[in-house]
């Protein structure tokens, strides 16, 4: 027996009223992940290349925690246990967010850290004969450079990242897959939503790979 693909479901008003509103927290998902990583994982990168004990231990244990458990289990995890902690539910979107943000700083740490890493010694030694203070030296000096070199890195994974806001679906939010799947049971289509979503996803992604790989050439040129 052969299954039958009927594509004539699809319409710019079925994606407008039931995906349009995944793709969007999706997107939102992404970003505020993506900047809070970047922004939770450098201050977790500088801690662990401070050579202070006391910074390092906590971080190094955060980063290797985080890296070693499975995403889904830290969505269901926080979605879960943190009502039970504060008493109230905090919904399935804020707790996907704060999730994501989590989770992703320790990657985010990383890839930061193999940046500052890559900066030679050699521009540190200048900052600090210009007279300037460990955190003038990495604020004007060392982090732009770390974030310039690491800049393809860091969009590719975003790019995971954005693949990965798929696991929301888990707990219930409403993203861009949750939007096919609910399209596809309103019109008892779910074999045709779900191939329309690993087509979207396939689009979206594949383009922005592309342009990481173009801008990744102009960054290798200009050095």
């Amino acid at each position: 027996m052969m299954l039958h693909i009927d594509w004539s479901f699809l319409s710019w008003e079925l994606l407008r009223g039931f995906v349009l509103k995944g793709f969007i927290f999706s997107l939102v998902l992404t970003v505020i992940a993506t900047l809070g990583g970047v922004l939770f994982g450098t201050l977790l990168a500088l801690m662990r290349l401070s050579g202070k004990k006391w910074l390092m231990a906590p971080a190094t244990i955060y980063v290797n925690g985080m890296r070693s458990i499975p995403l889904v289990m830290v969505i269901l995890w926080f979605f879960l246990l943190v009502p039970l902690i504060i008493g109230r539910p905090i919904g399935a979107e804020a707790s996907a967010i704060i999730t994501f943000v989590a989770f992703e700083a320790a990657y985010f740490s990383e890839i930061m850290r193999a940046g500052i890493q890559s900066v030679p010694r050699g521009q540190v030694f200048a900052g600090q004969a210009l007279g300037m203070t460990y955190s003038q030296n990495m604020k004007l000096v060392v982090l732009p450079q770390a974030f310039r070199n690491m800049l393809p890195v860091l969009l590719t994974q975003t790019i995971i990242l954005f693949q990965d806001t798929s696991l929301v679906y888990a707990i219930g939010a409403y993203d861009m897959l949750k939007g096919f799947d609910v399209a596809g049971k309103n019109f008892g289509r779910p074999v045709e939503a779900y191939l329309a979503a690993a087509v979207a996803y396939f689009v979206i992604c594949y383009s922005l790979s592309w342009a990481v790989k173009r801008l990744h050439k102009k960054i290798a040129i200009i050095r």
